[in-house]
């Protein structure tokens, strides 16, 4: 990847090609639980460089709007939330959640003049999600399975990387450093332990790839040695332009990624675990609550920085590492990814990687991402804005080595939800 190509694609901000595209589709900004309670108290949030300000009115109507009063720029984050909006603390300008100034209290005739940016908004997943693009061209909601189901049926937590979105979201389209950095951990791991699947992971590192465009993004079929007339194939996806999605390990949860930049130096890593078929038990969801799987133990709670990060080394132990306890001697399957995508740089430099084949779907996201980018640049609409291309599922399976998994794949995992769930 050259200079030119790594800069549009790392770059996110308003009026970017790559900003621009993000900024088709819907957004993922905060939990809903951040702003349980109408009236109560708004949140800070940055995504795409944009510093926004999130807050449920008195209707209970989750408004997203300009975190900077339209008076003399004070944060709107010191404000009141009250009577169907922000009250400015600096001098009383009050805005609703549609942006619109609705109140100048020593100047009521400017009120006209003094609206506010505010984007469009819908709650799925237990995530509030906002549309920052053109107001013509605002596409459906995400369909995403996890986005479907009952609350109780989905665990979301999400955490600060300090690193471009690109490298982040790279490594949830790889996986062939499974069995590399997370081959101890997967032993250990409460969402993980006990499965077939480990077996032919650990004893196969030599990944093949197939890899298949489809109107959502990728399909990657992993390939790997089984049983003496089988492969094991772990069946992941890649959708446009953000989300990843994983297989679960036996009878565990199934689990997704959605990497987004909260600036070109880091980016906001949501991740989900999900069960189609039945609501997480108490066990499951005290596991991920604790960061186990891949969620993470927080520095502070509320902070949504984890607790081993590059300020200590993510609490590497050499020891361990030394001991064939933990491949990296960083411990926790999101600690392990992050701490080697940090340590690229924030923006790593393309122009010195030398790639390999199981970099395969890397490359070809990178140039679909590329290409969507100048294309719409050049009034080329983007792909997968039908959101029910998102109705996918990845999975883990044994096969024949005679059957072609994306044959397979077509029949059992294509619009999926209501399909059971294969994994070993």
């Amino acid at each position: 990847m050259n200079k030119e190509m790594s800069e549009i694609l790392t770059r996110t901000g308003a009026g970017t090609p790559m900003g621009n595209l993000m900024r088709r589709y819907w957004v993922p900004l905060l939990k809903s639980d951040e702003i349980a309670e109408p009236d109560g108290p708004q949140v800070r949030i940055q995504v795409l460089g944009e510093k926004l300000l999130a807050f449920r009115d008195t209707e209970g109507k989750v408004g997203v709007i300009d975190e900077f009063c339209s008076h003399r720029g004070a944060s709107l984050y010191f404000g009141r939330n009250e009577e169907g909006g922000i009250r400015c603390a600096y001098h009383g300008v009050k805005f609703d959640r549609d942006g619109k100034c609705v109140d100048v209290p020593s100047a009521p005739q400017a009120c006209a003049r003094m609206h506010i940016k505010a984007y469009p908004t819908v709650e799925r997943g237990g995530i509030v999600w906002a549309y920052m693009g053109p107001k013509d061209k605002q596409p459906e909601p995400p369909e995403l399975e996890w986005c479907l189901l009952p609350p109780e049926h989905v665990y979301v937590s999400k955490r600060i990387q300090f690193s471009n979105y690109l490298q982040a979201m790279e490594g949830g389209i790889d996986t062939s450093h499974v069995s590399f950095v997370h081959s101890h951990e997967v032993d250990i791991d409460p969402m993980h332990q006990g499965t077939k699947a480990l077996d032919y992971i650990k004893a196969d590192g030599n990944v093949v790839f197939n890899i298949e465009k489809t109107p959502f993004g990728l399909t990657l079929f992993g390939r790997r040695n089984g049983e003496p007339d089988s492969y094991y194939w772990r069946i992941t996806q890649w959708l446009f332009p953000w989300f990843t999605l994983i297989p679960p390990f036996g009878e565990h949860a199934l689990g997704g990624h959605v990497w987004v930049p909260i600036d070109d130096h880091s980016c906001w890593a949501w991740s989900i675990n999900f069960r189609p078929e039945r609501p997480l038990s108490q066990e499951e969801l005290d596991a991920m609550k604790a960061g186990k799987g891949i969620h993470v133990e927080y520095e502070e709670p509320g902070s949504f920085i984890p607790k081993a990060n590059y300020k200590n080394d993510y609490l590497m132990d050499r020891v361990a590492q030394k001991e064939k306890r933990s491949y990296s001697g960083v411990f926790g399957f999101a600690a392990q990814d992050y701490s080697l995508q940090e340590s690229m740089g924030t923006i790593q430099d393309h122009e010195k990687e030398n790639l390999l084949p199981t970099d395969k779907a890397i490359v070809m996201a990178r140039r679909m991402l590329h290409e969507a980018a100048i294309g719409l640049a050049e009034g080329m609409e983007p792909p997968a804005l039908d959101a029910k291309a998102q109705r996918v599922r990845a999975a883990g399976v044994l096969l024949p080595k005679e059957v072609d998994p994306v044959a397979w794949a077509s029949k059992e995992l294509a619009d999926s939800l209501s399909k059971p769930v294969h994994s070993l």
